[in-house]
């Protein structure tokens, strides 16, 4: 990879988190609705073709924010509806994004072991 490419994953991914800064920082959504609406956007831009270009241009710039998550997930029901038909539609999203769910749990325990808790009064 040249240098142009790391360039172009940084900048789409840094403003796709300045977009996300923004709203929580002028608007009252929370941030747990702000990586919901990341999602389904993700969904949504993949399901009409606008996020595929965007993804090949910046790569992990696209892929790693919340709407890459989006963007993996619809294009896992797509391929699944092509193989196993309506039954894709429950079991594509799952199964193109369970690499990273299984990351996403495996950390969050591992961080629950090394981590003290303690009372946050």
């Amino acid at each position: 990879m040249d240098f142009i490419s790391y360039l172009n994953a940084f900048w789409v991914g840094g403003v796709i988190c300045l977009i996300a800064q923004i709203l929580i920082d002028k608007t009252k959504l929370t941030p747990a609705r702000i990586l919901v609406l990341y999602v389904i956007l993700g969904v949504i831009l993949s399901a009409f073709g606008v996020y595929d270009p965007i993804v090949k241009f910046a790569k992990a710039g696209a892929t790693v924010p919340l709407t890459g998550f989006g963007y993996v997930m619809a294009n896992g029901v797509k391929e699944m509806i092509k193989e196993k038909g309506f039954v894709g539609i429950f079991a594509g999203g799952l199964a193109s994004s369970s690499a990273g769910i299984s990351v996403a749990v495996l950390c969050g325990y591992l961080s629950s072991l090394l981590a003290k808790s303690g009372d946050k009064n």
